[in-house]
C-alpha cells in the first residue's frame, strides 16, 4: 500500500506561513497571468500563504521545454510558468511555480532589505538583523566549512550553475512520494516527466510506475550488498564497497544527489565505502539513510557525505550516522572529521553531536583539560572542538592560548537544554563488529 505522500519541500524545511496585511488584500494577491516575465527578473512570489522575493531563474511555456538565461524562443506566446529561487533561502526550496502565482515585486514598508533575514539552517523565516543573527550569518557565511580558496569557490559556483534547475520534481521509493530539493544527473531522457520511480532495494531508476512493478517481481535483492556489520532490534548497518558494488553505489549517490546541493561526485565510486542504515521487517532490510567515507584520505576525514532520506528525517539517525562515524575512527585508532564544506542541515546535526560529546567529557573529568586531550578521548579533530567549544562561550584566549572555561553550572545548562530535545537512537559498540580497512587481508 502506498505510504503517505512526502509534505511541500517548504513546509518540510520549516518556512513559517506568514500573512501580513499586503496577502490579506484580495488586490496585492492578485497577479496579471497575461504579462511574460524575463529571466533574472527579481518578482514575489507566492510562499505558502504569503508573497516572498524571489528571482525568476528559468521559463517554460505550459507543456513545452524550459528556457535558461540567454535562452532563446521564436514563441513567446501562451502561458508560462517559471522556476524561482526564493532571495536568501536555501536553494532546496527553488520551484516551478505559474504566472497566478507571482506579482510585480513591492519593497517592503519597513524599509529594510525586504523584510527578509538571512536563513542559516533548515528554515528561511523572514526575521530582523538582531545582534545574534548577525553572529549565526557571519557563523555561516564566514566560518566553520566555508569555502575560502578561489579555485574551490569558482568550481562552486560553477556547479551551481549547471544545476540550478532542478530536473526531477518528485521521486517514488518504497511506497514514498518524495518531492525531491536539487539537481541530481540522471539521463535526460529518464527526466522527461519529471518524475522516477526506483527501486527500494537496487536503486535502480525507471520512467514508469509499471516498468517498477515487473522489475520488482524480477529484483531479489532485499538488503543492501556488503555486509552486514551493526544489527540492534530493527536496525541495521550494511558496509558497501564502491568498488566490488559499481552500479548500486552509482545509483545511490544519483538518489541522494536530489537532496545534497555539495555532492559533485557521482559515477567515481570505487575509493569510497558506504555505510548504509536501514530498517528491518518481514519483507527486507530498507535503507533509511547512509554515510560515506574515502578509503584512505590524507586529510583523515572519516565521512564524506551523509544523507537521511526525507520520509525518515526527524528519527535521530542523521545523529546516529555521524556516531557511527566517530566509532570506526576510534576502532581504527584515528582522530577525524567530516569533509568540508558542510551543508546547512550537516552543520545543525555536527555541532549538536559534538556539542553532545563535549559536555559528557568535561562534566566527567573535573580536571582542567587541553582541546588536544579532549580531542584524543572522543576521537574529533581539535578544530572542530575549538569551534564547538567557541559556540557554546566555553573557550577563551590567554596569552594566544587556548583555555577551556566552563563552570559546572554551565555545563549543566547546556546539558539540561539537550534533555530537552527529542530522546535520539543510541549506538551500542558492543554490536559492532567491523574490522578496519588497514587490518583486513
Amino acid at each position: 500500500a502506498a505510504r503517505e505522500r512526502m509534505a511541500d519541500p517548504a513546509t518540510e524545511a520549516g518556512v513559517e506561513k506568514l500573512v501580513d496585511k499586503e496577502t490579506k488584500d484580495p488586490e496585492a494577491k492578485s497577479s496579471d497571468t497575461k504579462k511574460i516575465y524575463e529571466i533574472g527578473d527579481k518578482v514575489d512570489g507566492r510562499c505558502g500563504d504569503s508573497f516572498r522575493l524571489c528571482e525568476i531563474i528559468s521559463r517554460r511555456q505550459i507543456g513545452g521545454a524550459s528556457e535558461q538565461k540567454d535562452g532563446i524562443s521564436s514563441d513567446l506566446t501562451g502561458e508560462f510558468e517559471y522556476y524561482v529561487h526564493f532571495v536568501d533561502c536555501n536553494r532546496r526550496l527553488d520551484r516551478w511555480i505559474g504566472a497566478e502565482d507571482i506579482r510585480a515585486h513591492q519593497a517592503s514598508s519597513e524599509g529594510s532589505k525586504d523584510n527578509v533575514g538571512a536563513s542559516t539552517d533548515s528554515k528561511c523565516i523572514p526575521q530582523r538583523r538582531t545582534r545574534r543573527n548577525k553572529r549565526k550569518l557571519q557563523e555561516s557565511e564566514e566560518g566553520h566549512g566555508s569555502i575560502s580558496d578561489p579555485t574551490l569557490a569558482k568550481l562552486e559556483k560553477d556547479h551551481e550553475e549547471a544545476t540550478k534547475v532542478k530536473n526531477v520534481d518528485v521521486v517514488y521509493i518504497g511506497g514514498y512520494e518524495i518531492d525531491t530539493w536539487y539537481f541530481s544527473p540522471y539521463p535526460e531522457e529518464c527526466t522527461k516527466k519529471k518524475k522516477l520511480f526506483i527501486c527500494e532495494f537496487c536503486l535502480k531508476y525507471m520512467r514508469k510506475r509499471s516498468t517498477l512493478l515487473r522489475h520488482a517481481e524480477k529484483c531479489h535483492l532485499r538488503h543492501p550488498p556488503g555486509n552486514e556489520i551493526y544489527r540492534d532490534k530493527n536496525i541495521s548497518v550494511f558496509e558497501v564497497d564502491g568498488a566490488r558494488n559499481k552500479v548500486f553505489c552509482q545509483c545511490l549517490c544519483l538518489f541522494s544527489k536530489l537532496f545534497l546541493d555539495h555532492k559533485t561526485l557521482y559515477y567515481d565510486v570505487a575509493p569510497f565505502l558506504f555505510y548504509i542504515l536501514c530498517e528491518a521487517d518481514e519483507n527486507g532490510f530498507h535503507a533509511v539513510g547512509y554515510f560515506s567515507k574515502e578509503k584512505s584520505s590524507t586529510e583523515n576525514n572519516n565521512l564524506a557525505c551523509i544523507l537521511t532520506f526525507p520520509p525518515f528525517q526527524r528519527k535521530g539517525y542523521g545523529k546516529f550516522l555521524i556516531e557511527f562515524s566517530y566509532e570506526l575512527s576510534r576502532l581504527e585508532g584515528k582522530i577525524g572529521s567530516p569533509e568540508k564544506p558542510l551543508s546547512d542541515l550537516g552543520r545543525l546535526s555536527y555541532r549538536s553531536y559534538w556539542t553532545r560529546v563535549l559536555l559528557r567529557v568535561l562534566s566527567e573529568h573535573r580536571r582542567p583539560l587541553s582541546v588536544k586531550e579532549i580531542s584524543q578521548m572522543t576521537f574529533i579533530k581539535e578544530e572542530d572542538i575549538v569551534y564547538t567549544l567557541e559556540s557554546l562561550k566555553m573557550l577563551r584566549y590567554w596569552k594566544g592560548q587556548k583555555i577551556i572555561s566552563a563552570t559546572p553550572r554551565l555545563i549543566e545548562m547546556h546539558q539540561q537544554q539537550l534533555r530537552s530535545r527529542p530522546g535520539r537512537l543510541r549506538l551500542d559498540p558492543d554490536r559492532l563488529q567491523y574490522v578496519p580497512l588497514a587490518e583486513r587481508n
